[in-house]
């Protein structure tokens, strides 16, 4: 047995340090991201946008309908730009209440969904890890009231190993209770909230609008943004310019003033 001096084991304890710490800069080189493709969004995240082999929170920021199905459809988003290349998308959920349609509109249409009826968080969090481990899918969705932190880190440690980006959807339980309160291995955390469309020159609905809060992320600090909400293709944009008034209402204005 080879018996090390207290000088000589510190250096050896030293070098291995470095070895750990230059295979975690090669990880983090290799990690995929996927962006927002809206600069205002991407430059505030670490890595310019959502790191893909990882576990992503999303809740409401309200326990209105409202918002929960605002924050529905940003993870249906998200899975959508994922599953760009035709592969499917894992949805496990407590009971069969999404509206396939909606999700089609937003890019995630029923042919790349699978869908898991599981009825207890418990089965959400074992077909969720079962399908991220599984390694050809393109993300995995589960919807669920409470998430403890052992879970969240078997659920982030199953995302690294498959390379599955992994989109918890956090529904609350009670009004009172934010699905966000309790701390997490998440690598990033959002609330997602329905505020007024753009005002159209005829009678009709504009394209719906988001108050974004990217709550926490590790490695960076947190934002919000008003984003026009996900297209055809699962994708955010930035609200449109106002509409310019005629040149008729602004001469008005001015003999107003005057």
């Amino acid at each position: 047995m080879l018996i090390l001096s207290p000088a000589r084991r510190q250096r050896l304890d030293a070098l291995r340090a470095e070895i750990r710490t230059i295979e975690a800069i090669g990880r983090a080189e290799e990690r995929e991201y996927l962006p927002f493709g809206i600069a205002e969004i991407d430059q505030r995240l670490a890595g310019n946008g959502l790191a893909a082999a990882a576990l992503h929170e999303v809740a409401g920021a309200a326990s209105g309908l409202n918002d929960d199905a605002a924050a529905t459809l940003f993870t249906a988003g998200i899975a959508a730009r994922r599953a760009y290349d035709g592969r499917t998308v894992l949805w496990a959920l407590r009971r069969h209440d999404l509206f396939a349609p909606a999700l089609a509109q937003v890019g995630l249409p029923p042919r790349q969904t699978l869908y898991a009826e599981c009825g207890r968080d418990e089965d959400v969090l074992a077909v969720m890890e079962e399908g991220l481990r599984h390694g050809g899918l393109a993300a995995v969705v589960g919807e669920v009231g409470r998430l403890t932190m052992a879970s969240a880190r078997r659920l982030q440690l199953a995302a690294e190993e498959g390379g599955i980006t992994a989109l918890m959807l956090k529904r609350w339980r009670r009004s009172n209770e934010d699905p966000l309160v309790l701390p997490s291995a998440a690598v990033t955390r959002w609330r997602i909230a329905c505020v007024p469309s753009q005002s159209l020159p005829v009678a009709g609905i504009g394209r719906p609008r988001w108050r974004i809060e990217l709550a926490r992320q590790r490695g960076g600090g947190p934002h919000q943004w008003i984003m026009e909400g996900s297209d055809a293709e699962g994708r955010l944009a930035l609200p449109a310019e106002p509409l310019r008034r005629s040149a008729a209402a602004d001469r008005h204005e001015v003999r107003r003033a005057a």
